[in-house]
């Protein structure tokens, strides 16, 4: 579907930032215009968002035909204005075609080139009525999206700021940094509104969640604090020697957080929910034909979880949406999916993260910690423990299958095998004897189950 804006200079600046941020190597970008009409303003704009701080002059090139820039990213980048080129052949000598093979080449007057690559781009520039406005129709997968941030940034009054990209999650939500502003978050899942409702919450609590800056929450666009780069899964491959006072701060701030009474606006995680949630594994794992799990594991929750009331889980709460500032609060990230549950729930999944290894011992620490601090019972604490750290390894094993076959990201393969070992941790509770029954046949994912899966035939 064609995707038309008009653009003032300044937004088109700013959409060609936007798509500096998301363009990766090789890519073929044509500019089509006449004369006049932004092409080079685009491309330069492009070329030295790419560059940051190293950022060149960006001449036209109508007389050289071509300039070459090197880019920060790791790539070179190829800018042509073919509006003088007599003969096609021309672009063999120019070296156009080879770099069309690897690099990003952003090509004005595309309409003399001999062969177009597959999947290139077509950004196409053209006058409007009004002198100071340009049309700007683009025509490929996610350029809608493209110029709604672009149109966000520039309304939030940084529609000059460089974009950088950020690492992402399982989700559609993407995230970029806007050096000096904030971070961008694009969130075409609808989950936006609870977000904002779950900060608003935190942060009149003193947890350090980020300040929203600008936000659209129907079209899904927020623009958030920027609480930096020092993610505690990072701090702590890089100090190793921090892990003990980062691991502490972990756990006392799930004590503070487990004192506050439960907003009304989270839904209950509860034993059925549970198991269902753990029915991806059936779903999606190799050799799980158990159609009695999801029932199996809500009764073992019913019976080991009543304990203790419902707590404030922020679900996803682990070393990589964590935020080490030192002697501030930690930093909070993802924490839109916020339920009720037994308060044993986000200890899990911090101690048993699937995207690293915790040491067993630190595990039992941060465990007596929790129980010293709060001084729930232990015997059952630990009963629930186990539960809920089984349960989150099959819905885990089952997210990062379905992954791989539906969406085609078999990175998370990799993570299996860890997962695995804490699943067969848990299992050994006794109070898990139902449901380690019941898993015995299940096969672990080896490095052959991992690459049926990875080839979509489990």
């Amino acid at each position: 579907m064609n995707t038309r804006l008009i653009a003032t200079e300044t937004l088109t600046a700013a959409l060609a930032r936007m798509l500096a941020a998301q363009i990766a190597p090789p890519a073929t970008i044509l500019l089509d215009g006449p004369v006049g009409a932004g092409k080079t303003h685009f491309a330069r704009a492009f070329i030295r968002a790419r560059q940051g701080d190293a950022a060149e002059d960006v001449p036209s090139p109508t007389f050289t035909l071509v300039q070459t820039y090197d880019d920060p990213m790791g790539t070179q980048i190829w800018h042509a204005d073919l509006y003088r080129l007599t003969d096609p052949s021309e672009l063999t000598e120019l070296g156009l075609n080879e770099a069309m093979e690897d690099a990003i080449c952003l090509i004005e007057w595309p309409d003399r080139l001999d062969h177009v690559p597959p999947g290139a781009i077509t950004i196409a520039i053209g006058a409007d009525p009004d002198p100071d406005l340009r049309r700007i129709d683009m025509a490929f997968p996610g350029a809608d999206r493209l110029a709604a941030r672009a149109t966000f940034v520039l309304a939030a009054g940084h529609g000059d700021a460089r974009v950088l990209p950020l690492a992402g999650d399982a989700s559609a939500r993407r995230y970029f940094r806007l050096p000096g502003v904030g971070v961008l978050m694009d969130d075409p899942s609808g989950s936006v509104g609870p977000f904002l409702t779950m900060t608003d919450w935190l942060r009149g609590r003193g947890f350090g969640a980020p300040r929203v800056l600008a936000q659209d929450a129907d079209q899904g666009f927020l623009l958030l604090e920027d609480l930096g780069d020092d993610l505690v899964a990072r701090v702590l491959a890089d100090r190793p020697d921090l892990g003990p006072l980062i691991h502490d701060r972990i756990t006392d701030l799930l004590v503070d957080l487990h004192r506050q009474p439960v907003p009304a606006f989270v839904a209950p995680l509860d034993g059925a929910a549970m198991g269902d949630l753990a029915a991806l594994f059936v779903d999606c794992y190799p050799g799980a034909d158990l159609p009695d799990l999801a029932m199996l594991i809500a009764d073992l929750h019913d019976r080991l979880c009543g304990d203790l009331p419902p707590a404030i889980s922020l679900r996803d709460f682990h070393a990589e949406n964590l935020v080490w500032r030192g002697d501030a609060p930690l930093g909070l990230l993802d924490y839109q999916d916020a339920v009720a549950a037994h308060p044993a729930y986000d200890l899990v999944s911090a101690l048993q993260d699937a995207r690293r290894d915790v040491d067993p011992a630190t595990e039992q620490a941060q465990i007596a910690r929790y129980l010293a601090a709060t001084g729930v019972a232990e015997a059952p604490f630990r009963a629930a423990y186990a539960l809920i750290g089984a349960q989150r390894a099959l819905r885990i094993l089952g997210v990062f299958a379905r992954l791989a076959i539906r969406d085609g990201k078999p990175r998370y393969l990799a993570f299996m095998p860890r997962v695995w070992a804490h699943l067969q941790r848990d299992l050994a509770h006794p109070a898990l004897a139902p449901l380690r029954a019941m898993l015995a046949n299940v096969p672990a994912p080896d490095a052959a189950l991992r690459e049926r899966i990875a080839r979509c035939r489990p």
